[in-house]
């Protein structure tokens, strides 16, 4: 009989434990994370990616027109 109880405790402190334990919700939360920071990449680069080109071709021609 006390062994049942015994058993039934450490049960208990177990399954405690693992309800307790949050190391898979915050690789979940990191993973949303880089998963939001991925999009906002992609949308400014998309936005912003004719400008860019502009931008390193006019240094590009400056450059090579310098002195």
């Amino acid at each position: 009989m006390l062994s049942l109880i015994a058993t039934l405790q450490t049960l208990g402190f177990t399954a405690k434990n693992r309800l307790r334990d949050e190391k898979g919700a915050t690789a979940v939360e990191y993973g949303i994370m880089v998963a939001l920071i991925a999009v906002a990449i992609i949308v400014a680069v998309g936005l912003l990616g004719d400008q860019l080109i502009t931008l390193f071709n006019s240094v590009t021609t400056g450059l090579v027109n310098a002195p």
